[in-house]
Formats: structure tokens, C-alpha cells, sequence
């Protein structure tokens, strides 16, 4: 707040992206009908006071709050928009109706992305709904400007006070009604409200009838004492009103009481357990004595079920006092957070890129203020140190466990791994030992954390079932990085057959979804050949995988490699790549408060060049844009990131980043085995300007060598212009990811479409034709997307006539040796059926079916037509 009598500075309550009022989606804000303010979309999950005042009204439902200045201000938070709809799902006050808050006190927490996937936006409103003499300055902040939390956001100053309050007088009528608005009397209906008070030049007051408190009547002119009422639907309310026009005041008002609102974003709805119903949503009818899970790493496994139980390390309930333990807490928070630094690094050594991101976000995690500040709350209440940590966390998780998010609880686990962690450097008995298990088991448990993976993965378990977590779950992912068989989201029936079936040999077929906890001896036999039919192939690949991928019918086609920085090009030369087909160069631009300088990237590069010992490197030139920010980047918001400045749009605006970049390529040794890409190439200009920069700069070097430089196709325009893309590169390499959102126009980050954003769909695939065609004899066209890995779509893009496909360092082996098996001519010729398909289901259905049968005939031209289905 400002120090001047005169004036009175709004602070911004969240740190966020400035959405003037008059843009906001929603009429009643849009228009000012609750007053003038300004609007934040925010980048935090955490409300704070702008200014110092009273909470004078808190909505039942938490999405907004108003605070009243000791001048007299009232001003309303109103967060997100439609969150009303979600009955304070996904919101948790932090104050109450009478606190006194200062500016910058948090007033309430949410959960960004439970609003996201239930409301319609989660743009924020700060409003001024009662003025009390003061008028708003113009706003100095430009849309699409952001702001951090507490950064000034709007000035007020003293003036004449607009009354809008209506003289008592003239005839007075009065009505009963039933509300009947499904959220109950929030700000809009408060608001349309006050202005059919207005509208009418009469005073309206608004009872709840047989309601005992005597503040349970409002006068419409109050918009945080009609919200402050509470009121719910069917509540039974008295309406008064005095003036000339009471009577059409009051029709008006009853009107908008009675009437329901339209409810187009209802509050997301919890999914039921997988073992409820999880046989039919797979497709399949469970078998006897079966049981179903969603698959979180895909594989066959073969062993004894093992219930893993870890304890919780012992910390004492009550503490000495805030002022012994408080620091008690610190100490062990600081001791964690340099273990997982420790952690990471040690993960990125390894190349274990997955592992380092957990325990990076880990890391952000356990310094979150909030979670350290509701410690701090039962440390006051006379709790020790670790039992404050754990009661902290356990509230949380029970929170994340609430919403009803599949991919909110999925990280219960994480905060289970980090309360085990503080617990443990705060106990004062030794440390507990991981229970025993033997090698090749399957551990079936609650849950686990990342941490207790990474434990237990080192004594080889066979596989993992859990009753709960997600199939996004951080432990999802370091299963797969693992190749360990997971199964997430049993449900209670996984303990308890336990109880009824000790067997030692179950099966955990995490393909189909299914746990066999009592298979037969024949299903035993037959599973164990599969197992070690499927070990004796990747054995075989790996030994093969240094030798080159030639196709049954003679045609060689380059494996190379995605990494994400030179610590992977290691792993990438050990899986026998052909070289790197993309190293993204985005990781020496992330997590840095301004950008790398030229000999930063420079020693990355070399290093990454030096690990493949003169195969090709391609490196992707800075991919970034307005939706994946830079802190030191500061690009203005968009409504579709997607289709904004990023890729090759972005050397127009910011030179500078272009320049250092090839500055330290071209500075490398090696540079015949250097190939430079970029990124987002929509027409052959945007290369041509890129080459000629390039050429100068090489000149200025005095260099005689230039490395390779080629575009990237992620969007339609390049793919038709092709002829003209390839005249002007070394080489192409398609982003199927990319190209299939463009394609199809469906955000790949969109979980209810990530199903049918499947790049086998007919559009795409003729886009990728078009690529191969206008790159013929010109030069040579690569596929560095998701679908160079695809068991499915890798045979169809060799058939296509790609040259290279690109793929993790360890599918490498597996993508040789099912291109060795491929007669890539004969596949070609069923191209026309194939893309003559309606869809992407009928492709993969006659795909699969062809590549079956090919399998069947190794040693025999594969030419019959694909399978009618």
C-alpha cells in the first residue's frame, strides 16, 4: 500500500500475465457491471492480499473473496472464471470472514490444474466493487505484461464519491421466493442484482428467511453482503423493495433468482476404481480369478507375488517449542534438498534424463513455501519437527487424493517419497532397512515412491503391481526407463489376493493390463517360452545393433538417436546409433536465469560431437516460443501458443540468441560431422536467411568447412513445399509430433485427444509422402518424431521412402533388428490401400495385420495384399 493518504496501490495478488478487464471472457467483468479492476492469468497456484484490510465476505464455494481497506474500499478476487461450478473443488482458504490481513498475507491455495480441466479459464479479476470516494487510475501495465507476485498493479487515489445508494422513499412491495441458482447467490447474480437496483432507482433488500443469525439480510448495494449470506439453492428468501418502480424491480430480480443457470462446465466427475469396471473400458472380459490395472510400463513377467511394506521412519510427536524445532525442520529440508541436487546430478551424469527431472521437481517441491509454511502452523501447535513434516504432507496428499484428478494423485507419491525423506533425517532410530525380497519377484504394494524405486529396482524385481498411482506417476515413468512391468491402479482387491492366493508363480501381463495371481501350469509354461523367446531377441538385437539396418529387400536405412544433451550422446554411441538424428538444444536454455554464452554451448556441442566419434550430429537450433517460456525470454501471451512466435519465427525478434547459437557451432571441431537444424520451418525463405547468416558468420571465422544445415517439416506448409525446402537444405528430418497436431488440429498436450492425434492417420501420412516426394533427389528426408520408435509406424515411414529414422538411445537395438525383418518394398506397394483408410484405427488395424503375416514368412518376399477387416 502506498504511503500516501492520497493514494492507495493495489499489489499483484499472484504472479501472472495482464488481461485488461474489458478482455476478460465473461460479460459481467467484461462490461464492469461489479465494477472497475484489471485481471491477472496467473503463473502461481496462491492468492495474497493486494493491499491491508478486512475479509469481509468469502464465497461457500472459496473461488472469491472481498477485502474491505480501512478507507472503505471493498475489493473482490474473484478467482478463475466458472470455478463456481466446481463447489470448491480444487481450492483451499487460508482466512475467514473478520481476519485482518496484511498486503502480501495468503488468503487462499489452488490447484491450477484441477481449475483448469473444470473451469473455463483461469483468468483472475481484481475488482473494485465499492469505490468510497476513490477513483482508479488508468492502468499503467499493457496486456500480455507480466507481473510477479507483489508487483504494483493498480494506483487509486482520493476523489468525490460516486452514490450510487438510493434515497428511501416511495411506495415499498415485497416478495418470496426459492432461490433456485444451482451455485448458489454468487458474484454474477449478485452483481446483476444490484444492478436491477439500480436500473430502477429503488432500495432492495434481500432476507433469508428462517434463518436465526441477524446478519442473514443484505442490502443489494453490497455485493460482499449478498455473497457473504452463503446462500445455497432452495434457500427461502424475502425480497423488499422502495421506490417508484418496486414492483418491476422485484419482477426482475425474482426472475433471475428462479431462474437456473446454464451450467457448461460442470466440476470434473472422480473415476471409478479400474477393477470396478476396468475389464470393460480395456475391451476385455476378465477371467476368473484375474485382475485388472493400467498399464504404466508394458512387458511379461513371471515370478512370486511380494507385499512390500516400507515403514515410516519413527520422529517424536511433540517438540521443545516453535523456537528448537523450527530450525530442527530447516536444517533437514536443506540436507534433503542437497541430496536431490546430488541426485540429479548424478542422474544427468548417468544419462538418466527421466530420473534427473524427477528429482529436479523434487527439489522444487520440498522448497515450496506453502508446504513449509503449514508445517510451521503444527510446529506452533507443540508438534516435533518430523511428526509437523508428516502431518503437513499427509494433508496434502489427502488434498491431491480429493480431487478426483487421476493425474493430480498420480503425485500423492512424490509427496510420500519426500515425507519419508525429512521424516528419515529427523529420526533419531536408524534408519529402517528396505524389506527383503528375492531377485525376480513381483512387489506388490500400496504405492511406492520414486526414491523406494530406485531402491528396489536395484535388487531386479520382476515387476510391479500397485493398488494405487497413475499411469503419469513419476514412479510410471522411472519403470519404463527401467523396462520393469508396472501395473498402477489395482485397487484394494491387489492386497487382499494376497491374503487368498500365495502363489509362486504368478503372471503380470502389463500389455493386456492383467495380474494372474493363480495361473495354471500350462499358462505358466506357456508365458516363461514367451519370456525367454522376447529375452533371446533383445539379446540378439544388442549384439547386432553396431551392424546396419538392412532391410530384406537391400534398402539401408540410417538409426540414429534423440538426446538431450551431450550426457546422452554417450548412451546414444554404447546402443549402437548411426549417429544423433536431433539433440535439442532447448536443455542449456532451460532452468538458467539468462541465456548461455557462446563457450557454454560450445563445450556442450564438442562434447556431444566427441561421444559419437565423428558420426552425425544434428543439432535443432533453440525451439522455444510463447508456450514454453524463458525467464530471461519474455514473449507476449497469445491465445494459441501453439501457432505463435517459437521455431524459426523466433530469430526475427530476438537475433541475438541466433547468433550466439551458431557462433558456438561453428566453433566446434568436427564440422564435417556437424549438422545444424532448425526448428518450426514453415517456407524456404526462413532457411535461406538462416544460411546466409550462417555464411557470414563462417567467413568472419575464416573457416573453410561448413556443417550441414536442414529444416525440420512440423507443419503442413513445409511438407507441400517440400521441392522447394529441399533446394534450399542438406537434409529434412519430419517431427511427426508436430505434423500430426498441425495436420489434424488437435493439441497433443490435450488429454481427451491424445488417442486420435495418431499420426497414422491417412491426412498425415500423404503429408509425409509429399515431404519424400519434393526431397527426391535433392536430398535426404529423416523422421526425428515419436513415430520413428513406433513398432507400427516405423516399418510404414521406411516404406514411405524415409532415409533415417531417429529414435531413444535404447530402442535403438529393437528398431535394427525389426528393420532387418521388413520388406520394405513389398509394404510400399500396399501404400495406395492404405492411405485410401478413413482413419488412423484403420490404418494401425490392416498394418498390423500385414506385418503379422509378414513375420509369419521370413524367408519368402512378403506380396500379398493387406487384410480385409
Amino acid at each position: 500500500m502506498s504511503d500516501s493518504s492520497q493514494t492507495l496501490t493495489l499489489l499483484a495478488p499472484v504472479a501472472g500475465v495482464v488481461v485488461p478487464l474489458s478482455a476478460v471472457p465473461d460479460p459481467v467483468f467484461a462490461g464492469q457491471a461489479l465494477g472497475e479492476g484489471i485481471a491477472l492469468d496467473p503463473l502461481g497456484e496462491c492468492l495474497h492480499a493486494p493491499c491491508d484490510g478486512e475479509v469481509v465476505q468469502c464465497a461457500r464455494t472459496h473461488h472469491a473473496l472481498t477485502l474491505k481497506t480501512a478507507a472503505g474500499v471493498e475489493l473482490l478476487l474473484h478467482l478463475g472464471l466458472d470455478t463456481v461450478e466446481l463447489q470448491g473443488q480444487g481450492i483451499e482458504p487460508l482466512v475467514a470472514v473478520g481476519d485482518r490481513v496484511r498486503a502480501g498475507d495468503p488468503l487462499c491455495r489452488f490447484d491450477a490444474d484441477a481449475l483448469a480441466r473444470g473451469a473455463s479459464a483461469l483468468i483472475t479479476p481484481l475488482v473494485i466493487t465499492e469505490a468510497a470516494g476513490w477513483r482508479l487510475r488508468e492502468p499503467s501495465l499493457a496486456a500480455g505484461v507480466r507481473v510477479a507476485l507483489g508487483e504494483p498493479l493498480l494506483v487509486l487515489e482520493a476523489a468525490v464519491a460516486e452514490c450510487h445508494k438510493t434515497v428511501a422513499g416511495g411506495p415499498e412491495a415485497e416478495r418470496r421466493l426459492t432461490l433456485a441458482l444451482a451455485a448458489g447467490l454468487h458474484a454474477r447474480p449478485a452483481a446483476r442484482l444490484r444492478a436491477i437496483a439500480r436500473e430502477h432507482g429503488v432500495s432492495l433488500t434481500l432476507d433469508h428467511e428462517g434463518a436465526d443469525s441477524p446478519s442473514a439480510s443484505a442490502s443489494a448495494d453490497s455485493l460482499s453482503a449478498l455473497m457473504n449470506l452463503g446462500l445455497t439453492e432452495g434457500a427461502a428468501l424475502r425480497l423488499t423493495a422502495r421506490g417508484e418502480h418496486a414492483e418491476a424491480a422485484l419482477d426482475d430480480a425474482e426472475a433471475l433468482l428462479t431462474t437456473p443457470e446454464a451450467e457448461p462446465h460442470p466440476a470434473p466427475k472422480p473415476q471409478a476404481t479400474p477393477n470396478e469396471a476396468l475389464g470393460e473400458a480395456l475391451g476385455e472380459v476378465l477371467e476368473e480369478g484375474e485382475l485388472a490395472g493400467l498399464v504404466a510400463s508394458p512387458g511379461l513377467a513371471l515370478g512370486p507375488l511380494v507385499h512390500y511394506r516400507p515403514p515410516l521412519p519413527t520422529v517424536s510427536h511433540d517438540g521443545e517449542g516453535e523456537v528448537v524445532e523450527a530450525p530442527r525442520l530447516t536444517q533437514a529440508l536443506a540436507r534433503v534438498g542437497e541430496a536431490l541436487a546430488r541426485d540429479e546430478a548424478e542422474a544427468t551424469r548417468s544419462g538418466q534424463t527421466a530420473e534427473a527431472e524427477i528429482f529436479a521437481a523434487h527439489g522444487a517441491w520440498l522448497a515450496d513455501p506453502d508446504l513449509v509454511a503449514a508445517a510451521g502452523e503444527r510446529l506452533r501447535a507443540g508438534r516435533g519437527a518430523g511428526q509437523a513434516w508428516r502431518e503437513a504432507l499427509d494433508a496434502e496428499a489427502e488434498r491431491l487424493e480429493a480431487t478426483g484428478n487421476a493425474l493430480l494423485a498420480a503425485r500423492v507419491a512424490d509427496l510420500r517419497d519426500l515425507q519419508r525423506r525429512v521424516m528419515a533425517e529427523l529420526s533419531d532410530a536408524a534408519e529402517a532397512a528396505l524389506p527383503e525380497f528375492p531377485e525376480g519377484a513381483l512387489l506388490v504394494a500400496e504405492e511406492l515412491t520414486p526414491s523406494e524405486l530406485v531402491a528396489v529396482a536395484a535388487r531386479r524385481p520382476a515387476g510391479l503391481c500397485l493398488a494405487g498411482g497413475g499411469t503419469t506417476s513419476h514412479v510410471a515413468i522411472l519403470a519404463r526407463a527401467r523396462g520393469i512391468p508396472c501395473l498402477v491402479a489395482m485397487g484394494p482387491a491387489l492386497l487382499a489376493a494376497l491374503d487368498d492366493v500365495p502363489s509362486e508363480a504368478a503372471i503380470l501381463d502389463a500389455e493386456r493390463g492383467r495380474l494372474v495371481p493363480a495361473p495354471s501350469e500350462a499358462r505358466v509354461a506357456e508365458v516363461a517360452a514367451r519370456i525367454a523367446a522376447r529375452r533371446r531377441e533383445a539379446e540378439a538385437a544388442r549384439a547386432a545393433a553396431f551392424e546396419p539396418a538392412i532391410t530384406r529387400d537391400g534398402r539401408e536405412v540410417e538409426v540414429c538417436a534423440n538426446i538431450g544433451g551431450a550426457e546422452e550422446a554417450r548412451l546414444a554411441a554404447e546402443a549402437g546409433a548411426d549417429g544423433v538424428g536431433l539433440l535439442r538444444s532447448e536443455f542449456l536454455f532451460l532452468e538458467r536465469d539468462s541465456a548461455p554464452d557462446e563457450a557454454t554451448q560450445r563445450g556442450e556441442y564438442q562434447a556431444a560431437l566427441a561421444a559419437l566419434g565423428g558420426k552425425p550430429v544434428i543439432i535443432r537450433t533453440l525451439d522455444i516460443g510463447a508456450d514454453k517460456q524463458l525467464p530471461y525470454l519474455r514473449l507476449p501471451a497469445v491465445p494459441n501458443p501453439a501457432l505463435g512466435v517459437r521455431g524459426a519465427r523466433l530469430w526475427a525478434s530476438h537475433p541475438e540468441l541466433l547468433e550466439t547459437q551458431l557462433r558456438a557451432l561453428l566453433g566446434v571441431t568436427r564440422l564435417d560431422a556437424l549438422h545444424i537444424m532448425l526448428p518450426m520451418v514453415s517456407e524456404a525463405g526462413e532457411l535461406r536467411q538462416v544460411r546466409q547468416r550462417l555464411e557470414a558468420i563462417a567467413s568472419e571465422m575464416g573457416l573453410e568447412v561448413r556443417p550441414r544445415l536442414g529444416a525440420m517439416i512440423e507443419v503442413p506448409s513445409a511438407a507441400l513445399c517440400a521441392a522447394s525446402l529441399a533446394a534450399e537444405a542438406d537434409f529434412l528430418s519430419i517431427g511427426t509430433n508436430d505434423l500430426t497436431q498441425y495436420t489434424l488440429a488437435m493439441d497433443r498436450e490435450d488429454p481427451a485427444l491424445t488417442a486420435r492425434a495418431d499420426v497414422l492417420h491417412p491426412a498425415v501420412l500423404w503429408l509425409i509422402q509429399a515431404t519424400v516426394e519434393g526431397a527426391k533427389g535433392r536430398c535426404p528426408v529423416g523422421v526425428c518424431g515419436a513415430a520413428a520408435g513406433d513398432d507400427l509406424a516405423a516399418p510404414l515411414l521406411v516404406a514411405l521412402g524415409v532415409d533415417e529414422l531417429s529414435v531413444e538411445p535404447a530402442r535403438v537395438p529393437a528398431v535394427k533388428a525389426a528393420l532387418r525383418r521388413l520388406d520394405a518394398a513389398a509394404l510400399a506397394a500396399e501404400l495406395p490401400e492404405l492411405l485410401a483408410l478413413d482413419d488412423a484405427a484403420a490404418v494401425r488395424e490392416r498394418l498390423t495385420a500385414w506385418l503379422a503375416r509378414a513375420d509369419a514368412t521370413p524367408d519368402t518376399t512378403t506380396t500379398t495384399t493387406l487384410e480385409r477387416c
